[in-house]
């Protein structure tokens, strides 16, 4: 039997997934999964210097003394050292993957600094004739101060968000310089066709004057992109048909180039392409990695079609134009005309970047307004991935702890996964695309608030959605009691159990999380569908009336599809920070001491499996064959000795 489980570490435990079906794909598909799993996994380096500038030199820095056979592997500092590292390793750097706070070291600066003075001087980050002094002065700080570079992204209303975030998209710029500098590009743009300003660049300030460094060959991360364009070129000699080789094309051009309107271009060919069985995705894309919203941290994904999956999805997209014309929303807001919806079931077969080793269970792009409106957009859920989740999770308690009553368990049971899986589905294929901008909208208006109010927008539209008669009439769900299931753990982990990944005292940070809470709290506050009881001195969500709680959904939809349309930033703000924010500290403890005794890690992340060239007494490949047993630790070392590219 396949082991979904694998290690556990800090507050984490590390998963595998399987990659059903690939035995079945051609010699010429699974070479073309190969190449460009090759270009996915060189991106790595990117992500981890765009999370903290300092993440690479600490984390070689390390790795030198992890590996040293000169170290003392059996001492409590060494042991703790490890944690650290692989911590770092998950989170492609030296702050929280979720809630964006830097690790603290359980290791001493003394131990260190003595490590490092018995490692091999040649394995360690030194540049320009440094020593290990002056490493250790550069970088100790950052590690053991924990003044020092404290948060990768900040939110906190009212505080200089680029100054006080420690992510490496800005460098001696402030939130103003940064929001006006951009505003003005915006602003002097004529085109029809406008490019995603600042998504692949560095902003800097030097000498007084503002520019950006773009991330392309030749210029900032070139190294590393020199790579992923190679491995591009090779994969293009595989693709299953000429609209593939066109797209890898316009993606190695933009690479080149770094011009944001050949990405667009890039963009428009790659949502059009839905004949072959494998696809991907490659670059700078999602924008939650910066404060401000506008800097694509660097990911990577490839995919082939989970075909029977896929049935259901294509369902949900071929009926797009109906769920748009009874959306509960103002007809202002309504897409007249969904334009190119498609959505599949895929199997992941390499995770990067920052989709790796934690990963999204669904995928929604190009993240552009105008080219969803006028080109459409692609949807994907990865199946193999939320059938490792759920395989992981079985039998493990959660449930049973935070789940009211047994009838409620039991309607968990019997529907939490389709439900799970259809919600996922009405997120990413239908919700993101739904809805419209006003004409003259900056699509960037609601700024740091932005993607909290798109998530909750694209959640509130697969929970209005789930409960509609329209899905037991298109065979989505098996009868008209199913969408209780994810009503009551979508309000619940609103409320109560997404709190275990928040640290006593913290904020709620993180976009996603935000969201839920925004959604769950707005509903607890403003209507008699939802309460919180206790039952033998533990609290737990009641859920009164379930068409009220729709009725709710809807109002709150509506409201937020408002802000968006009209780019409403105030009404965004007050409702982020009146209800996805704070956190009650006495319900908070009670979750974390009754989450505790399940003895449960809250995060899972993946190893991926390994894809090993198959060659003939000749050379030739005859075969890629997967291989499921490299450790976390194998893995990650790998990775960094083979497909280290950046300084």
């Amino acid at each position: 039997m396949f082991n979904y489980s694998d290690e556990r570490f800090a507050d984490l435990q590390l998963l595998r997934y399987q990659l059903p079906g690939f035995e079945q794909l051609t010699l010429c598909q699974k070479q073309y999964i190969y190449a460009l799993s090759q270009a996915t996994l060189y991106g790595r380096d990117i992500t981890f210097d765009q999370f903290g500038k300092y993440n690479l030199r600490i984390r070689k820095m390390l790795e030198a003394v992890y590996m040293s056979s000169d170290i003392d592997r059996t001492t409590k500092d060494f042991k703790a050292l490890e944690v650290y590292l692989k911590r770092l390793w998950f989170s492609n750097g030296i702050y929280h993957h979720y809630g964006c706070e830097k690790f603290q070291a359980e290791f001493s600066e003394d131990y260190l600094r003595e490590a490092l003075l018995m490692v091999d001087k040649s394995t360690l980050p030194l540049i320009d004739g440094e020593d290990i002094e002056d490493l250790c002065q550069e970088l100790f700080p950052v590690i053991f101060d924990e003044s020092v570079a404290p948060k990768r992204v900040n939110k906190n209303d009212g505080e200089d968000l680029v100054q006080t975030s420690a992510c490496h998209f800005y460098e001696g710029v402030t939130q103003q310089e940064a929001e006006t500098f951009y505003q003005r590009k915006k602003e002097e743009y004529q085109g029809k066709e406008p490019p995603s300003f600042g998504l692949n660049s560095t902003l800097v300030k030097k000498d007084g004057v503002l520019y950006e460094d773009v991330w392309h060959v030749g210029g900032k991360y070139s190294a590393a992109i020199e790579k992923i364009v190679f491995w591009l070129k090779k994969a293009r000699e595989y693709a299953e048909n000429e609209h593939q080789v066109r797209i890898i094309e316009l993606l190695i051009n933009y690479y080149q180039t770094g011009n944001l309107q050949s990405f667009n271009a890039y963009c428009k060919e790659w949502v059009s392409e839905h004949e072959g069985r494998i696809d991907f995705v490659n670059g700078f894309i999602e924008v939650y990695g910066d404060p401000l919203g506008l800097k694509g941290s660097w990911e990577g994904i490839v995919e082939y079609k989970d075909l029977e999956a896929t049935k259901r999805t294509q369902t949900i997209s071929t009926n797009a134009q109906w769920f748009e014309d009874h959306s509960p929303v103002d007809p202002r807001f309504r897409k007249k005309k969904v334009k190119g919806v498609t959505a599949n079931a895929i199997c992941a077969a390499i995770l990067g970047g920052d989709e790796y080793p934690s990963t999204a269970i669904g995928i929604n792009l190009p993240n552009a307004d105008w080219i969803r409106a006028e080109y459409g957009s692609k949807s994907i859920t990865i199946s193999n991935i939320t059938d490792a989740y759920n395989k992981a999770a079985h039998g493990n308690g959660f449930k049973e702890e935070f789940v009211i009553d047994e009838d409620t368990l039991r309607l968990i049971e019997q529907y939490g996964d389709i439900c799970d899986d259809l919600h996922t589905d009405l997120h990413e294929c239908l919700g993101h695309g739904s809805g419209q901008l006003l004409p003259g909208t900056d699509p960037d208006a609601l700024k740091a608030y932005g993607n909290t109010i798109e998530e909750a927008r694209a959640d509130l539209f697969g929970l209005y959605y789930i409960a509609d008669a329209k899905l037991v009439e298109l065979g989505l769900t098996p009868n008209e009691e199913a969408y209780k299931s994810q009503y009551y753990t979508y309000i619940m982990n609103g409320l109560l159990t997404q709190l275990i990944r928040i640290q006593p005292g913290n904020q709620i940070e993180e976009a996603h999380m935000r969201n839920r809470a925004l959604i769950a709290h707005w509903c607890y506050e403003n209507g008699n569908a939802v309460s919180l009881v206790k039952n033998n001195g533990k609290t737990f969500v009641k859920i009164h009336d379930y068409q009220e709680l729709r009725r709710l959904f809807a109002t709150l939809l509506a409201e937020i599809q408002r802000i968006k349309s009209e780019g409403d930033y105030e009404a965004a703000r007050q409702l982020v920070e009146r209800y996805a924010v704070n956190v009650d500290p006495v319900i908070h403890q009670e979750i974390l001491e009754r989450y505790q005794r399940l003895n449960l890690a809250p995060y899972k992340g993946f190893i991926n499996p390994k894809l090993i060239p198959v060659r003939d007494a000749t050379g030739v490949i005859t075969d890629i064959k997967v291989d499921y047993t490299e450790g976390y630790v194998e893995q990650m070392l790998r990775y960094s000795s083979e497909y280290g590219t950046l300084i």
